[in-house]
């Protein structure tokens, strides 16, 4: 455990945010997000949709109360795990009953008979019905948070392109030079990634002695009463295609949900992913909308947008919708670079709003 009397010369708390895979994170940009915000006064933050959490983590290392909030289930867990977790660790006997497999006996195996051949080996996937057995059976709240939180991220770090968009083992098995990925990463055990997950996520924990909490919900459910909000939402770019984060990484948010796994699957589809509805955040003719109730809900706000220069709605637009409720806008821009899985070059933005 790291207490927050542990600082650095600025008087920030001595601890690392884990390292994370998750498309769409904002984790490079985090210094910069951070330093457009310089000289406004909040103590009370809301990220509307936390993902990763890396902008969460930051407001708890300055010594704001966080509200971390995402609507997809196992990014919540992550939020509690690393956000609303004020100190909680896993120690040698917590990973000891983690992983260990001996008693078991007739234990549920649903991945294994559910998704062969599709994302990992039959091993693999024995491994992972294994240990979110016992995972479930764990008593504290932020310890099993923890546990989930290292095998979410030993999940990411096994599948090609960090994704479970597709039914593509065979693009980790196959013996072929690659012009991508990480083979040895595919390859290594699921304990060794469970491990170094876990160790990281130790290094994460730290109390700042303020109110954080994670919460599972539609952004628009929750209260407008917060100093700032910060708001990075899903992404829809100029040629109208939108990043749908519930598909990317459905196995994940199965993995909460173990017992009710079955009822939930769209089995027509062959990589077995979560039925879902419809988001008005992957589409084109409805995140305006979207876009226009969110900003109305926390107009009493100081709003943080993270965007990319070329999203729809555009700059311009989100610029001129916050000005109508009286709000005094800067554009910040930041270094051009490419994303991944995606030829453009594009420049992160942020609209900050008083």
């Amino acid at each position: 455990m790291i207490a927050p009397s542990q600082t650095d010369l600025f008087g920030n708390p001595v601890c690392e945010f884990p390292s994370t895979r998750y498309q769409g994170s904002k984790q490079k940009f985090i210094n910069w997000i951070w330093s457009c915000l310089s000289g406004l006064e909040f103590e009370t933050v809301l990220d509307a949709f936390g993902g990763t959490g890396c902008f969460s983590y930051t407001a708890k290392k300055h010594w704001k109360s966080v509200q971390y909030n995402d609507i997809l289930g196992f990014n919540a867990v992550i939020g509690k795990a690393l956000i609303e977790n004020q100190g909680e660790t896993l120690n040698e006997s917590d990973i000891a009953y983690v992983l260990d497999f001996s008693h078991h006996e007739n234990i549920p195996t649903f991945i294994s008979d559910t998704f062969h051949d599709i994302y990992y080996t039959d091993d693999e996937n024995r491994w992972l019905d294994d240990i979110l057995y016992n995972i479930r059976s764990m008593e504290d709240e932020y310890k099993r948070s923890l546990a989930y939180f290292a095998v979410f991220q030993a999940c990411i770090a096994k599948r090609p392109y960090n994704l479970f968009h597709r039914k593509n083992l065979y693009v980790r098995m196959q013996d072929v030079k690659r012009s991508f990925g990480n083979k040895k990463t595919w390859d290594t055990p699921f304990e060794t990634h469970f491990r170094k997950f876990v160790a990281e996520a130790n290094r994460s924990a730290f109390d700042n002695n303020k109110l954080c909490q994670a919460s599972c919900a539609d952004a628009m459910s929750l209260p407008s009463s917060y100093d700032l909000v910060y708001i990075d939402t899903p992404y829809v770019s100029g040629d109208g295609k939108g990043t749908d984060y519930a598909g990317f990484y459905h196995f994940l948010n199965g993995m909460i949900d173990y017992d009710q796994w079955k009822n939930n699957i769209d089995y027509s589809t062959p990589h077995r992913k979560l039925q879902t509805s419809p988001s008005p955040w992957t589409s084109p003719s409805t995140i305006t909308i979207a876009f226009s109730s969110l900003l109305e809900h926390f107009r009493d706000s100081i709003l943080a947008i993270s965007y990319r220069n070329d999203g729809i709605p555009s700059i311009d637009w989100i610029a001129s919708a916050l000005e109508s409720y009286g709000k005094d806008v800067t554009i910040f821009e930041s270094d051009s670079m490419k994303y991944v899985l995606s030829n453009k070059t594009t420049k992160e933005m942020l609209l900050v709003a008083r």
